[in-house]
């Protein structure tokens, strides 16, 4: 099934957030966009050319859009990641599944087609119950600030993430989309570096600075994963198992970290997967003959 491929991708994402933790401490919020962006420019144009693809595009506009929107929402997060605890930032941006259901919604109901997507919706929002019991979010007063800069960065998400929708209806490849948002990612950390202090590399640690390529090609797999699911597969599904990335951080949280999930962490959990499953059920219900390519 095609949104399986989300749950490649939130695997990726999740260990590129890892790298982003630990990179944090030596690098800035721009000057990580920046070395994700190259290094991911790097990646994708070597799986372009051995794929025997091309990297000219018949709508240059719509990656133009992608990749602002989806750089401005990288930017948001890697904020958020850096001056947020881990869970916090992880739960503001993953309510980008909230943000694509009520987009999805919206439409609907200005065409009549609410009560369709209504069981799906549910799954959504169930999945997203199930990320605020494992991560509990908290935030203190003073990091108002990077909470509303990473709910933005979900809002953002979702609609960069519609835009992906809308490149895969054009017949536009992943490989491509993937390396057009990687340019972009790489120019505006280059143009917000102009206006910002750079990190000394006589300052950085090796141990971080390591982290470095490792984040420019987990993002690039998440990114080529994430951009086939919402190409191929139903969107609000798509939506429902992004959420599966919040299990794996909290299992890398565990695992590398020694942090401890709490009962209600593990119910958390157990009720993200059980929303990405009825998402499954519901929608091979409702079209048992049809491929996934409604959106």
């Amino acid at each position: 099934m095609q949104a399986l491929w989300m749950v490649l991708a939130s695997f990726w994402f999740a260990l590129m957030a890892v790298g982003i933790k630990y990179a944090s401490n030596s690098f800035g919020t721009l000057e990580l966009v920046l070395y994700r962006g190259l290094v991911s420019m790097v990646f994708m144009a070597i799986v372009v050319r051995a794929r025997g693809a091309t990297l000219r595009t018949p709508v240059p506009m719509m990656h133009v859009w992608r990749s602002t929107i989806g750089v401005l929402s990288l930017s948001a997060w890697f904020y958020a990641i850096a001056h947020l605890p881990l869970a916090t930032a992880m739960t503001l941006n993953y309510m980008s599944g909230v943000w694509v259901a009520a987009f999805i919604v919206g439409g609907a109901l200005l065409y009549g087609d609410a009560q369709k997507q209504g069981p799906l919706l549910g799954t959504v929002l169930l999945g997203f119950v199930g990320v605020v019991m494992t991560l509990r979010p908290t935030i203190d007063q003073n990091q108002l600030f990077a909470g509303v800069v990473g709910l933005l960065s979900g809002m953002g998400a979702a609609l960069a993430y519609m835009q992906v929708t809308a490149l895969g209806k054009v017949g536009e490849p992943e490989e491509r989309t993937v390396f057009y948002f990687s340019v972009g990612t790489a120019l505006v950390g280059a143009v917000g570096l102009l206006f910002t202090d750079v990190t000394p590399w006589s300052e950085v640690r090796l141990q971080d600075a390591l982290w470095v390529i490792p984040i420019g090609i987990l993002a690039s797999l998440g990114q080529w994963c994430m951009t086939r699911a919402y190409r191929k597969g139903a969107t609000l599904v798509v939506a429902s198992m992004q959420y599966s990335g919040i299990v794996f951080a909290a299992l890398f949280s565990l695992l590398l970290f020694g942090d401890k999930i709490a009962p209600m962490g593990w119910l958390g959990i157990a009720v993200i997967v059980a929303s990405g499953l009825l998402a499954t059920v519901l929608r091979s219900r409702a079209m048992p003959n049809t491929p996934a390519e409604e959106h």
